[in-house]
């Protein structure tokens, strides 16, 4: 089990790993080894989520969630294959947590009479001295 809040966490086998081959850092190796992590979650036939938290990771993951409704992560920041497991799942991880937070309500609310008439005044008095300030040419005889 792989935890990701409090009250819940995702079974191992819901997700899969694979390995492929990653460019950059790594010399003559990166061409031989698989070092990169894809990892693979389908949200949709995920027993551990319900449907709020799996339609808002749905929305989050973005341009990672394919038409079936599976995430693909591709982890090839390291040099090992351990080193971008762990990556892919942190990311995987921290995709879920948020997707679980529950946003604050808001409750919409209005300005005060008063709040109103000290911002219309606070505008009249900056006017005011705006006008003063300016040169206008003919008007001071």
């Amino acid at each position: 089990m792989i935890p990701v809040t409090d009250a819940l966490s995702i079974g191992d086998g819901e997700i899969s790993i694979t390995y492929i081959r990653a460019g950059g850092p790594g010399g003559q190796n990166v061409n031989k080894v698989s070092t990169a992590a894809q990892l693979r979650f389908d949200v949709r036939a995920s027993p551990s989520l319900n449907a709020r938290i799996r339609e808002r990771l749905e929305r989050i993951a973005g341009s990672k969630l394919t038409r079936d409704g599976v995430i693909v992560i591709t982890a090839n920041r390291f040099r090992t294959q351990e080193a971008n497991r762990r990556d892919a799942v942190e990311r995987l991880v921290e995709m879920i947590a948020a997707a679980a937070h529950r946003p604050k309500f808001r409750v919409p609310t209005k300005p005060s009479l008063g709040e109103k008439k000290r911002r219309l005044e606070s505008k009249v008095k900056r006017g005011a001295t705006k006008r003063l300030r300016s040169g206008r040419p003919g008007t001071d005889d």
